[in-house]
């Protein structure tokens, strides 16, 4: 009852609603079948069974109207409600007492109440419930004994009044039964509505775990909830790298504007000992006054500690002033520890239920958070292995070919003036030279270069990479097709294009072809690929499919690997002397993976 509960969903209240209404056309058959099986309950009047069809009507109509309505608004929810309340008073008169079959009306109303709402409504509706009692009980005594006894109108006639149930002693029991049933139900339908905060408020935690935003903005999202949730002034997070020790400081202020953003503060080697050791439990609730402390603290399986050490929050008070603490451990991978402080949080009810919310919170949400921070290294990783693998390009071919031809200057510049008639052809040569490394430079760049690609971009795409690779190469170069309108997934349309951006470094580098071609097609079953040159072929003769060219260990291994990625196949024809031909066949009923 301390944390705010879970905002209702409209669709889950319209399903509610829904729920109730049925349950309600359920019970209104059930009683009319009971009446009918023992007419002695209501008479045998046709008032009874009038009576009886009203509510059975009313409930069909509540029905009805829920099925067409898109919403159930809560002035709708409380006019159903205050009918379903008078009902069962209304209609017990008429009764036979708890022998009644009309005892579940009251039933059904308190399920309803605590169905729809918690422990106050139940509580109220039972209240109201037995105000109608009493009342009914000073009417029937009071007036309608007064003026004879009995009902007006011969349409009536049969339906008896069962004023024995509402004599005071039997209607103080019934009071007391439904005080209680609405207490217990009330009980259960909050203890409900915990669950379903409890639940929410983890899915909140996990949806703001997203990679896009990173560490910092993870954290800063989370910590934004975590101060919401509790009304805290602040909130600190100290964590520190096991194996080199490094230490950690986070911090997030809630100002009149709202929680600032999350910074990371100046640390020292001496604050591990401050914020990490000897924290009493794995999470606490402590409270200071003066010199006395108040502490609640939990083990890690939700056990209460018994002696908890308050020298280390008398340390942390100096350093970090506060009246009352949350603090919250945790330990991600071996590799990092931590606490979260929550500096003079706000909220009512159980505490050491709230304590072990918050460890199961950590257990769900913590190892989404390292994912986080698992795959951000992963990146920094992978882009300097990318950089790596960059400089190491340049530095074994353009920088080695730019000293090559700096050394070739130098000779050419000593023998210009002893033979000049080798100066022009070695300057064509040079210039070759540099017209070669130009292109590797170009196709490195583009294989460093990101990729927004998509299928109604990628024909064009397609045929800027084959125009741009005949003007580059002077190698004869066209792309046919005979699609119109090409629907395919990202991931395809991007792993095609790659395959026709490496196909045509590889002719530029090996084959020594003049012409050069690139077809994509498709049929209702798979697209298709195919490259096509007139050069030298590869040092096989034959066509081979994926698997043959990996037991020989031949075949482009870039162009094999990124076809794996989309479940295709490749095929290899190659007639040395008389060209290559490679086709990649893309199954449409594939599943694409997720591993580049």
């Amino acid at each position: 009852m301390g944390r705010a509960q879970a905002p209702s969903d409209p669709s889950e209240v319209r399903r509610i609603e829904r729920w109730l209404a049925t349950a309600r056309v359920f019970l209104a058959v059930s009683a009319l079948v009971a009446i009918r099986m023992d007419p002695t309950q209501l008479g045998n009047s046709p008032a009874a069974y009038g009576l009886l069809g009203f509510y059975m009507g009313n409930s069909i109509l509540v029905l009805m109207l829920l099925r067409r309505r898109k919403a159930s608004t809560a002035r709708f929810r409380v006019l159903v409600h205050t009918a379903d309340i008078v009902w069962p008073a209304f209609i017990s008169v008429f009764g036979d007492g708890p022998r009644s079959p009309f005892i579940l009306f009251f039933v059904f109303v308190l399920t309803a109440a605590a169905y729809r709402w918690g422990l106050w409504e139940t509580l109220s509706t039972a209240a109201a419930e037995v105000v109608l009692l009493w009342t009914e009980s000073l009417v029937l005594f009071h007036v309608w004994a007064a003026r004879g006894g009995s009902l007006p109108g011969h349409i009536f006639s049969g339906l008896h009044m069962n004023t024995t149930e509402f004599e005071p002693k039997r209607l103080f029991m019934l009071s007391v039964y439904l005080l209680v049933m609405g207490l217990l139900l009330g009980y259960l339908s909050e203890q409900q509505n915990h669950l379903r905060a409890e639940k929410a408020a983890v899915t909140r935690m996990l949806t703001k775990v997203r990679v896009e935003a990173g560490l910092t903005g993870t954290l800063q999202q989370m910590c934004q909830e975590i101060l919401s949730m509790y009304k805290a002034a602040r909130l600190l997070v100290v964590s520190q790298e096991i194996h080199s020790h490094r230490t950690f400081l986070g911090e997030l202020r809630n100002g009149s504007g709202g929680p600032s953003d999350f910074v990371w503060l100046d640390s020292r080697p001496q604050d591990a000992k401050i914020y990490l050791e000897d924290c009493p439990g794995e999470v606490c609730y402590a409270t200071s006054e003066g010199d006395r402390w108040s502490v609640i603290a939990l083990d890690r399986e939700g056990n209460q500690v018994t002696q908890a050490e308050t020298d280390s929050l008398a340390r942390l008070k100096k350093r970090q002033p506060f009246r009352s603490l949350i603090s919250l451990s945790f330990v991600f991978g071996g590799e990092w520890r931590g606490r979260i402080f929550v500096f003079d949080p706000s909220w009512q009810g159980e505490k050491q239920e709230e304590l072990r919310f918050l460890l199961d919170l950590l257990r769900q949400v913590g190892p989404a958070v390292y994912n986080v921070y698992l795959l951000h290294r992963l990146r920094r990783r992978a882009g300097a292995a990318e950089r790596a693998r960059f400089a190491r390009e340049l530095h074994d071919g353009a920088v080695q070919s730019l000293i090559a031809v700096e050394m070739q200057v130098d000779v050419l510049r000593r023998q210009a003036e002893t033979t000049p008639a080798v100066v022009g052809g070695e300057l064509g040569r040079i210039q070759s030279l540099l017209r070669e490394e130009v292109l590797k430079l170009r196709e490195l760049m583009q294989q460093m270069k990101s990729i927004d690609v998509d299928s109604r971009r990628l024909l064009s795409l397609i045929i800027d990479a084959v125009e741009r690779f005949e003007r580059e190469t002077g190698i004869s170069a066209r792309f046919v097709t005979d699609i119109e309108k090409l629907e395919m997934p990202d991931k395809i349309c991007r792993e095609l294009l790659r395959i026709v951006q490496e196909g045509l470094v590889n002719v530029r580098k090996h084959s020594k072809a003049r012409h050069a071609l690139v077809r994509l097609s498709s049929s209702p079953s798979q697209w298709s690929l195919t490259m096509e040159d007139d050069g030298e072929g590869f040092p096989f003769s034959g066509r081979l499919t994926q698997e043959e060219l990996d037991q020989m260990g031949k075949g482009p291994m870039i162009i094999k690997e990124r076809v794996r990625l989309i479940a295709g196949a490749l095929t290899v024809e190659s007639n040395p002397g008389a060209g290559t031909r490679l086709e990649v066949k893309v199954p449409k009923s594939g599943e694409v993976s997720d591993e580049l």
